[in-house]
């Protein structure tokens, strides 16, 4: 399909919470950047102000803020969602899309309720896995209520559909993976990798959350230590684990080998400094990071989550799926092996880089183009 239609080109409204950072949010800039420069009409629709922003939105994406960002419960937390439902519904009947992308679980919800009785169409997107979301018994069922009214809600992976299938019954599902961009952007802040010193570094990227399992990380790693004096660890990111994460290297006595920088812009460097991945989340959707990082040439060792990893690595092609999923004796193990073989951590890096053609933005394009095309043909 053209992105115009009668005449005038396709419109289309993401919302989402902020741009303050996250996955789904550098998905909702890139996604609107790509359709941007496709000739779109496209407006982004947060409710967290712009200062703060994390992710910079195409000059010619539109955007609008709601203000309407608060948390609360009871009576004021209904008041606040019936506010939000409002404030996004004028901005719609203003821009008049053709399509509606609710980014995350309660942007998905508020968006259906948003454009109830309006001619466009709504897509609902779930980013996390659902069973590892802390989302309210009143948030889902509104998504029990909501989704079966959207035009589509998709998912990253099969795992998440297959999910979504059982527990929110009525939906009409899509599997669309988020893209990954190679070379990796540069933004602020910049750090600067340590100087190469001889030393191998094994690399971790993402928040210094309990999800993303980097105590499991530090057990296994503290473990191998003595074994592999050559290798350091470094944990990329920033969050509210820190100073736990922290205490726990203090009393291993690592503090001289394991390395936590803080966020940086610049995580396409750190890539090409490492010589090893390690995903040790305990949930994911669909790892961005896993992805960059082997798009930038690593092999990478990971849990086998849920959801994610799998769809991503090629058992013993260009990577390691580690199970049971948080078995740090089986991660320590799969680390082991793999350090210890600089051949096979070669082959398996090598062939990592086909992440670069099948995660690519022009095939994931592609897969919303032809849900567009279905979205716009289906009748009400």
């Amino acid at each position: 399909m053209s992105p115009t239609d009668a005449g005038r080109p396709l419109r289309v409204l993401l919302f989402i919470h902020s741009l303050h950072g996250g996955g789904a949010e550098r998905v909702a800039a890139d996604l609107s950047a790509h359709w941007a420069e496709m000739g779109r009409d496209v407006m982004v629709v947060t409710q967290e102000s712009a200062e703060g922003d994390v992710y910079a939105l195409h000059p010619n994406v539109r955007r609008e803020v709601l203000h309407t960002a608060g948390e609360g419960g009871g009576l004021r937390g209904i008041w606040s969602n019936v506010q939000r439902v409002r404030a996004l519904r004028r901005v719609v009947r203003s821009f008049r899309p053709d399509i509606v992308l609710g980014m995350m679980t309660t942007a998905s919800v508020l968006s259906v309720l948003a454009c109830a009785g309006l001619s466009c169409r709504v897509i609902a997107t779930e980013h996390t896995h659902p069973p590892s979301q802390t989302l309210s018994g009143f948030w889902q069922r509104l998504r029990r209520l909501t989704y079966p009214r959207a035009a589509r809600v998709v998912a990253l992976t099969r795992g998440t559909a297959d999910w979504l299938g059982q527990h929110v019954p009525g939906c009409r599902l899509a599997v669309i993976p988020n893209p990954v961009h190679f070379p990796l952007p540069r933004a602020e802040p910049i750090l600067t990798p340590v100087a190469g010193d001889g030393r191998k570094r094994l690399l971790a990227v993402g928040r210094l959350h309990a999800d993303k399992g980097f105590d499991l990380l530090i057990q296994a790693y503290a473990q191998l230590a003595p074994s592999h004096p050559d290798w350091d660890l470094v944990i990329l990111g920033e969050g509210d684990e820190r100073r736990a994460l922290e205490a726990q290297v203090r009393n291993a006595g690592l503090a001289s080998r394991v390395f936590m920088p803080g966020r940086a812009g610049n995580v396409g460097d750190w890539y090409e400094s490492a010589d090893l991945y390690v995903l040790t989340s305990r949930f994911e959707g669909l790892s961005n990071t896993l992805l960059e990082s082997m798009a930038s040439g690593l092999a990478a060792v990971s849990f086998d989550c849920d959801t994610g990893p799998r769809e991503i690595v090629r058992e013993g092609v260009d990577g390691v799926l580690v199970r049971p999923n948080g078995d740090v004796s089986a991660l320590g193990k799969a680390l082991d092996a793999v350090m210890s073989d600089a051949e096979d951590r070669r082959r398996m890096a090598q062939a990592a880089t086909a992440v670069r053609d099948r995660f690519s933005a022009a095939s994931v394009l592609q897969k919303w183009q032809e849900l567009f095309d279905g979205v716009r043909a289906q009748g009400r």
